[in-house]
């Protein structure tokens, strides 16, 4: 049953170090804000899954936070490369990283299965390509029915899912609408969840067609954080803010800016920074 707490509050009580934390969001609503804050609490020894780990898995890996990625792209979008990422493989640094590298197929399918709680998922995929000879966790099966060869990988089962969406109604129901990735699967996979919002409000009103709505008892934390998936976007409420992205590339390029940055920007700060940058962003947009 969802409770309503604070976004420390929520990182306290669901977050452990060790966990198998799934934090995802496809463009839009990426969970930035409870990012951040699992970096303040000093989590350690994480297991990231994530279909596309973006910037908010570079500063969580910069962190010292992160002991493996599963994942099956990563990059900073339109932009090049995650420096921290890429750092912790080839330097180790801060320590060593880690990583089970799939195709978005098996990632999504392997959130459905666990949705389902399923041991394994089962899809067509993973032929003529070299993923299975760097990542054992690529079987192969046949189908008892048709003799068809398919390819398996086992379900995602995080300990811990943690997502950004727009709004949740007073008893704890969540709702998603614009771009969704796979923000319902993680949840129904995981054995605890955290959910960010934009507001809480009475009731959801109307919807797009292709909202997703999670009843209450589906999330264990709600809490609200205007601007939490800043500097992505929330549809109707904020657009991306395209110009942080690029300067990402400096700030994390090296070890000492990247500290400097991180210092200033989260670890001084609070949940409550993420309402400023969104007002300064509408405001330049103005």
């Amino acid at each position: 049953m969802a409770r309503f707490l604070s976004l420390v509050e929520a990182v306290q009580s669901n977050v452990r170090d060790g966990d198998t934390v799934a934090m995802e969001g496809f463009t839009h609503l990426i969970p930035h804000a409870a990012g951040h804050e699992i970096i303040r609490q000093q989590r350690k020894h994480l297991t990231l899954i994530r279909m596309t780990p973006d910037l908010i898995y570079d500063q969580l890996i910069g962190m010292g936070c992160v002991d493996k990625v599963v994942f099956s792209w990563g990059g900073n979008p339109g932009v090049g490369s995650l420096h921290r990422f890429r750092d912790a493989v080839e330097n180790h640094w801060p320590q060593p990283l880690a990583i089970e590298e799939h195709s978005h197929a098996a990632m999504a399918n392997a959130y459905e299965a666990g949705a389902a709680g399923l041991p394994l998922a089962v899809f067509r995929g993973y032929i003529g390509v070299d993923l299975p000879k760097v990542n054992p966790k690529i079987k192969r099966l046949t189908c008892p029915f048709t003799g068809e060869e398919l390819a398996a990988v086992p379900s995602h089962r995080p300990d811990v899912a943690v997502i950004h969406a727009l709004r949740a109604d007073r008893e704890g129901n969540v709702m998603l609408e614009g771009i969704v990735g796979v923000q319902k699967e993680a949840v129904l996979a995981a054995k605890r969840s955290i959910v960010t919002v934009e507001e809480v409000v009475d009731d959801f009103g109307p919807r797009n067609l292709n909202a997703v709505i999670l009843p209450h008892w589906t999330v264990d934390a709600v809490t609200t954080v205007p601007g939490g998936a800043y500097p992505s976007y929330a549809q109707g409420y904020y657009k991306r803010d395209n110009a942080f992205y690029i300067a990402w590339d400096k700030i994390a390029r090296e070890r000492d800016t990247f500290l400097a940055w991180m210092k200033e920007n989260v670890l001084e700060q609070g949940p409550e920074v993420f309402v400023a940058h969104v007002r300064k962003t509408l405001a330049v947009a103005e």
